[in-house]
């Protein structure tokens, strides 16, 4: 969003008779500050928040696959964070999960993925609506 704001102020003296010399002065001052309006500054706040989502969902698909060891505290944590966001779609396929020793595709969780980056195209779109484009 810019916001210009222009002050011009005039100030003529001319001869109180006709004919004779004048001198015109003229004074302009701008002021010009950019930045992002609210529906930029809402985009940018919603692709932050489903970009964190997504990035904790692919580290729990991830760490899943590489089988790695849920007594880590770490390695719990982001699995308790990211078991909030795949829970809705818990129960969506006949399979969850698919496991071959200890490793497992958590098949739940790559359909959670496509499902929060699918809500978050559909924000963002809702977003876009009230974005202006400049003049």
């Amino acid at each position: 969003m810019t916001v210009e704001h222009v002050d011009r102020s005039v100030v003529s003296q001319g001869p109180l008779v006709a004919g004779g010399p004048s001198s015109i002065e003229t004074a302009t001052r701008s002021t010009t500050r950019s930045g992002p309006g609210g529906a930029e500054l809402t985009r940018r706040v919603v692709v932050l928040v489903f970009g964190l989502i997504q990035l904790v969902i692919g580290l729990r698909i991830v760490l899943l696959l590489l089988d790695a060891r849920t007594g880590n505290d770490l390695v719990a944590a982001i699995l308790n964070i990211s078991q909030v966001f795949v829970a809705p779609f818990d129960g969506l396929l006949h399979t969850n999960a698919l496991s071959s020793g200890g490793v497992v595709l958590d098949i739940a969780a790559v359909v959670a993925f496509i499902g929060w980056t699918v809500v978050e195209l559909v924000v963002l779109w809702a977003v876009g609506i009230f974005r202006r484009e400049p003049a």
